[in-house]
């Protein structure tokens, strides 16, 4: 009966070391993967905030794309109404000068 006793105390004793060291191993485990839980959802959170910035530059550059192409569209047209009264200038400058000979041709045939 003794010997029955130590036997049953002796494998009672070995089951509760071996349950604690698998509740202390799977408490590490539990441990480790939360802290890489939580490392990866700082990491989201920051790559959040750096897409948060770079969209928020970027919105910014397009804007500001679309003001020079704005621009751009507003310098062409001026271009174009320059190039316009350049051309007409010169034609106006050739009817003049067409004009300033013929004077001169008369001025030369009454003298």
């Amino acid at each position: 009966m003794i010997i029955f006793n130590w036997i049953f105390l002796t494998t009672i004793i070995i089951v509760i070391l071996i349950l604690i060291f698998r509740m202390y191993y799977y408490k590490h485990l539990y441990e480790k993967v939360f802290s890489e839980k939580t490392q990866l959802k700082n990491a989201l959170k920051d790559a959040e905030l750096l897409i948060k910035k770079y969209q928020i530059q970027l919105q910014r550059s397009l804007g500001n794309l679309e003001m020079l192409d704005s621009e751009l569209g507003k310098i062409k047209n001026d271009l174009k109404a320059i190039k316009n009264r350049n051309s007409q200038l010169r034609v106006e400058n050739e009817q003049l000068k067409r004009r300033i000979r013929e004077l001169e041709n008369k001025i030369e045939a009454l003298l």
